[in-house]
Parts: C-alpha cells; sequence; structure tokens
C-alpha cells in the first residue's frame, strides 16, 4: 500500500513540473502588438502576422455607381412612369405617405386634398410618394387616391422600389424615410427644380406660408 501511494505522488508531481515548464515556454504578450501565433486580418483580407502590414494607406471610398440623385423616376398610379424632369416648369409639393396608414396620413391627405381644392386647375402639382410600395402598387394607389378625389393630373401618387424610394427621399429631398416611416413635412420645389423649403402641414402658420409661396411663385411664373 505504501509503495502505491508513493508511486502516485511521484506522478503527481511529475505533471506538475510539466504544467510548470509548459508555462514558462508561453511568450508572454507585451501589449504593444500580436504575438506570434495570434491571427490579424487587414483591409485586402489575407491575415497578416507581421505588425508592420496592419496598417494601410489606401483609403476606402465609395463606389462610383453610388452617387448622390439629384433627379428621380417613379411609376404613378396610372402606371405610367414619372421622371422629376416632367415635373420642371412648375411649383409641386412633395409627401410621403403609405395607403394602409391609419391616422396620420389620412390626416395629410386630407390637407393635400384641400390644397388641391383652393389650387384648382393652377399651375401647381402635388406628389405623394409611397414609403410602403410593396403593399401600394399602381391598382392600390388608383384605389387609395379615389377616396381623397385626387385629380390625376394635379395630385400624383408615386410607387418603386423601397432602397431607391429611401434614396429619393434623403439624397434629393432631404427626409428621412423607411418602410411605413416618414416625416410630417411638406417639400417645396420651385420650377428650376430647387427645394425652396420644408413645411410642417400640422402648424397653421407654416401650411399658410407654403400656401403664400406657392402663390408667389406662379404669379413670377404668369409674368415670366
Amino acid at each position: 500500500m505504501k509503495t502505491l501511494i508513493n508511486i502516485a505522488m511521484i506522478l503527481l508531481v511529475g505533471v506538475g513540473l510539466g504544467l510548470a515548464i509548459r508555462v514558462l515556454r508561453k511568450p508572454v504578450a507585451t501589449g504593444s502588438g500580436p504575438g506570434p501565433n495570434d491571427v490579424v486580418y487587414t483591409n485586402d483580407g489575407p491575415s497578416a502576422l507581421d505588425p508592420s502590414e496592419i496598417e494601410s494607406a489606401t483609403l476606402s471610398k465609395p463606389p462610383e455607381d453610388e452617387e448622390w440623385l439629384s433627379r428621380f423616376e417613379l411609376t404613378e398610379r396610372s402606371g405610367k412612369t414619372v421622371k422629376s424632369e416632367d415635373l420642371a416648369g412648375q411649383p409641386y409639393v412633395v409627401s410621403f405617405f403609405f395607403s394602409t396608414c391609419p391616422s396620420i396620413c389620412v390626416k395629410q391627405n386630407q390637407i393635400i386634398k384641400e390644397l388641391q381644392d383652393e389650387f384648382e386647375g393652377q399651375g401647381v402639382r402635388f406628389i405623394a410618394i409611397s414609403v410602403d410600395p410593396e403593399t401600394d402598387t399602381p391598382e392600390k394607389l388608383r384605389e387609395y387616391a379615389a377616396r381623397f378625389g385626387a385629380d390625376e393630373n394635379q395630385w400624383l401618387f408615386m410607387t418603386g422600389d423601397l432602397t431607391y424610394i429611401r434614396r429619393i427621399g434623403g439624397e434629393i429631398f432631404q427626409q428621412p424615410v423607411n418602410k411605413q416611416f416618414h416625416t410630417e413635412r411638406f417639400v417645396l420645389v420651385d420650377p428650376q427644380g430647387a427645394i425652396e423649403g420644408f413645411y410642417n402641414w400640422p402648424e397653421k402658420r407654416q401650411l399658410a406660408a407654403m400656401k403664400d409661396k406657392i402663390r408667389e411663385m406662379m404669379k413670377a411664373q404668369e409674368s415670366a
């Protein structure tokens, strides 16, 4: 029995010495860079083992095909493509909405209905762009526009690809839009296609100011 205990003690001491020697042989991290066995990833993809290879003088640039949008084209409820160039020559008011919105969009489009009635047959158009284009097909938009008695020539309802509409909102009209998300603003665009201003439609004074500006633009067009 005594012999077995001695053998066990010898084995335990041997294992302990082995672990101690293994720890002593392992390199100590200095914090100044990766160790010889650490994997380092670079912008170019392959791993680098030499710390001098980590930094790169090459700057990241967006792809050349992702330029900032300055014009757009969308599908109107009639099924026809409408381009921003088609709207030039008279002022227009842009808004974002979606047809299944139960509250804000209904109020917003009721305001546009009142604007349409006030400026009936005059040189201003209203452009309503859907932020739920998967639901708002041209057929759906025709049904929705009919609820407000939208004139097909003066009040246009537009749809298209959601990613493209996000870019139109952000890059052209400076409005954050996403699927079923939009601001409560009207964007007034002048006859040259430049943004004149942003108007919060729930605020009566801003809405009145927008009407005055529209009349001013149309008067300038008539006297030109």
